[in-house]
C-alpha cells in the first residue's frame, strides 16, 4: 500500500477521535429551520430551568395515525428533546393508550382529568372513516401531575388545519403545563362583589382556569361606606381585581377606593357594558337604553370613554332562532350584526395567534390623549355602523336587513363608521380621578399620580360569561346553539397573564410555525407518476453506475 495513503489514514482516524473525544466535553444542537421551530424560547427554558428532579411525561401519541398525526407526533418529538437537552431532568416516553395493561382504567383516568378522545375523519382511496386519537401528554413532577393538550380544540377546521395550528400551540402547551408543575402560585386576584356583577355560575370556567395559575377570592366592595380605609387597604393586597359586568353604580367612595388602588400600582379588567337590553311591560318590545354606571369620569380621567351606544359589525356571529311549535320547531341560523367578531391583526402577545373573539351588544370605545399609553387590542371590522340609543331590538326587522347585506352587500352609506375599539389596554402612569375634587373621605396616603400599572377596559360584560347546559358550566367560548368555538377564554387569560407581568408564555405563541401538508388533489392527480419516479428513478441511477463502473474497470485493466 502506498506510504501517502497510509499517512493519510492515519490522519483521518486521528482527525475522528479528536472530534469525539472534543463532542464529549462540548455540546451544541444547530437549529437549520427557517422558522427556527427547534429553538426554545427563553420564556419556555424559564419554566423548566428550576426543576432539579424529574419531570416524566407519558405521551399518548402511539399508534396508527392519519398522517397529520404522524407529523403531530414528529413534531412533540423533536419539541421534547429539545426541553431535555436544556434540563437532563425531562423524562419522556410514547405510549399507545390502546395496548396498556388496562386500557380501560386508562381511559377512566382520562375521562376524570377531562382528556377526551379527537374524532378525526381519514380520507383514504376515496373512503372516508372516523378514528379515535388521544392527543394529550400527562406531566408528573413530585406529588403533582397535569394534563396536556396537544391538540387545540377548534370546530369548522380541517385535520389539516387543526394540527397545524395545534403545532404552533405545542412549546406554549408544554411550558405552560410545566409551568403549573414547578411554579408556585404567588399573585391574589380579587373578583369584584357588590355591584351585580355576573353570578358565579356564568364565571365558572374562566376562573377555574384562571385558579391554577393565581390565588382567587371575592371582593365586595360594600364595606366602603362604614369602613373605607380599611377596605382599600385590603384592597392593595390583591395584584389585579377583575369587574366583570357590573350593572349597579358605583359610588363615590368605591370609585376613590379603586382609584388609589391603581395609584398603588394594582392591575384592574374591567368587562363594562354601557347599555341595556330592556322589555318594555306594555308593548312587548325590546328597548336598548344607555346604562350609567358612575364610572365615566374614571375612566375619562385614565384617558377613553366607553359610548352608550351600539356597534353593528358586518363580520359578526350567527344567532339561533326557533320557527314553528313546540315539537315542529325548527332551529336556523341568521346574520346577527350585534354580535361582533374580532380578530385582531397587531402583533400584541395578548392577541397573537388567538382564534376570533365574540361580543355582544358592544359599545365603542374612544381613546383620548393624556400620557397613558394606549394599545387597541380588539376592535369592529371595518364594515362597521354605530346605533345611537335608545334604539328598538326588532328580530322582525333585523334579521331580514341583516340577509340582504349578507346576500347583496353592505350599503357603503350605512355601514361606514370604520374600524371602532372594543378593548383598550391602558399601560404607564395614570393620574388620579380625584386630582383636584373633594375626597369622599380621607385617605392619608393619597396619590395624585400611579406608579407605573396597567389597565384593560373591554365595552361588552358577557365577554366573560360561559353558557350553562343545565346547571354545568361549559367551556367559556363555546356556543351550544351554533357548535362553535371562539377566542374568548384565550384573549381574557392572556389579559390576566400580560397584566399580572407574565408575559413571557404568551410571547411564546407569536412564534410563527411553517408547517406544509401535501395538497390531497394533487396527490390522487399525481400518485402514479411519483410512484414510478421512486421505484424506476434508483433503478436506473444504479444501472448507470454499473455500466460506468465496467466501462472504467475495462479501460483500466485492458492491456
Amino acid at each position: 500500500m502506498n506510504k501517502k495513503i497510509i499517512q493519510y489514514i492515519v490522519v483521518a482516524l486521528l482527525a475522528f477521535i479528536l472530534v469525539n473525544v472534543l463532542s464529549s466535553y462540548v455540546y451544541k444542537r444547530f437549529d437549520l429551520t427557517q422558522d427556527k421551530r427547534y429553538t426554545l424560547s427563553e420564556a419556555a427554558k424559564q419554566t423548566i430551568a428550576s426543576a432539579n428532579s424529574p419531570i416524566v411525561i407519558d405521551v399518548f401519541l402511539e399508534g396508527d395515525f392519519p398522517p397529520e398525526f404522524n407529523r403531530l407526533q414528529a413534531e412533540t418529538k423533536q419539541l421534547l428533546e429539545e426541553f431535555a437537552a436544556y434540563n437532563p431532568n425531562i423524562k419522556y416516553e410514547f405510549i399507545n393508550p390502546l395496548e396498556v395493561d388496562n386500557p380501560q382504567a386508562l381511559q377512566q383516568e382520562f375521562a376524570a382529568k377531562g382528556m377526551t378522545g379527537a374524532q378525526v375523519e381519514v380520507r383514504e382511496n376515496g373512503k372516508v372513516s372516523t378514528e379515535t386519537v388521544f392527543p394529550w401528554a400527562l406531566a408528573y413532577f413530585n406529588d403533582e401531575n397535569v394534563a396536556i393538550p396537544l391538540l387545540k380544540n377548534q370546530l369548522g377546521t380541517t385535520t389539516q388545519e387543526r394540527v397545524n395550528n395545534s403545532v404552533q400551540n405545542l412549546e406554549y402547551a408544554f411550558a405552560d403545563g410545566f409551568n403549573k408543575l414547578i411554579t408556585p402560585k404567588k399573585r391574589k386576584v380579587a373578583v369584584l362583589k357588590g355591584n351585580s356583577e355576573l353570578p358565579d355560575r356564568y364565571l365558572a370556567d374562566f376562573l377555574s382556569t384562571l385558579k391554577d395559575y393565581y390565588y382567587l377570592a371575592p371582593f365586595t366592595l360594600d364595606s366602603a361606606a362604614i369602613s373605607p380605609n380599611k377596605t382599600l387597604q385590603t384592597l392593595t393586597e390583591f395584584d389585579l381585581i377583575i369587574a366583570a359586568k357590573p350593572t349597579e353604580a358605583f359610588s363615590d367612595s368605591e370609585k376613590y377606593i379603586l382609584d388609589q388602588y391603581t395609584m398603588n400600582g394594582g392591575r384592574s379588567l374591567w368587562l363594562v357594558d354601557a347599555t341595556e337590553n330592556k322589555v318594555d311591560s306594555i308593548s312587548g318590545k325590546t328597548f336598548a337604553f344607555g346604562k350609567d354606571l358612575n364610572l365615566n369620569d374614571f375612566f375619562f380621567k385614565y384617558g377613553l370613554r366607553v359610548n352608550p351606544n351600539l356597534v353593528k359589525d358586518v363580520y359578526s356571529a350567527p344567532i339561533v332562532l326557533a320557527q314553528g311549535n313546540e315539537r315542529e320547531s325548527q332551529y336556523n341560523r341568521y346574520p346577527w350584526f350585534f354580535s361582533p367578531l374580532s380578530s385582531s391583526a397587531n402583533n400584541h402577545p395578548i392577541v397573537t395567534n388567538i382564534e376570533a373573539v365574540k361580543f355582544d351588544y358592544a359599545s365603542t370605545i374612544d381613546t383620548l390623549p393624556n400620557q397613558v399609553n394606549k394599545t387597541v387590542l380588539l376592535s369592529t371590522s371595518p364594515i362597521t355602523e354605530v346605533i345611537g340609543v335608545p334604539y328598538e331590538i326588532n328580530f322582525d326587522n333585523e334579521i331580514p336587513e341583516n340577509l340582504k347585506v349578507v346576500n347583496e352587500g353592505p350599503d357603503p352609506s350605512q355601514y361606514s363608521a370604520g374600524e371602532k375599539p372594543l378593548a383598550v389596554l391602558l399601560e404607564g402612569t395614570f393620574p388620579s380621578s380625584f386630582t383636584n375634587r373633594v375626597k369622599p373621605f380621607q385617605y392619608s396616603e393619597n396619590k395624585e399620580t400611579s406608579v407605573p400599572t396597567k389597565m384593560v377596559v373591554i365595552s361588552d360584560g358577557d365577554l366573560i360569561k360561559n353558557q350553562l347546559d343545565g346547571n354545568r358550566p361549559l367551556e367559556l367560548g363555546f356556543d351550544k346553539l351554533t357548535q362553535s368555538f371562539y377566542g374568548n377564554k384565550e384573549f381574557l387569560l392572556n389579559t390576566v397573564n400580560y397584566l399580572l407581568d407574565d408575559s413571557g408564555l404568551i410571547n411564546i405563541r407569536s412564534k410563527e410555525i411553517a408547517v406544509p401538508f401535501l395538497d390531497p388533489q394533487k396527490t390522487a392527480e399525481q400518485r402514479t407518476q411519483w410512484q414510478l419516479i421512486n421505484i424506476l428513478l434508483p433503478l436506473g441511477l444504479l444501472a448507470l453506475f454499473g455500466i460506468f463502473f465496467q466501462y472504467f474497470r475495462k479501460r483500466r485493466y485492458t492491456c
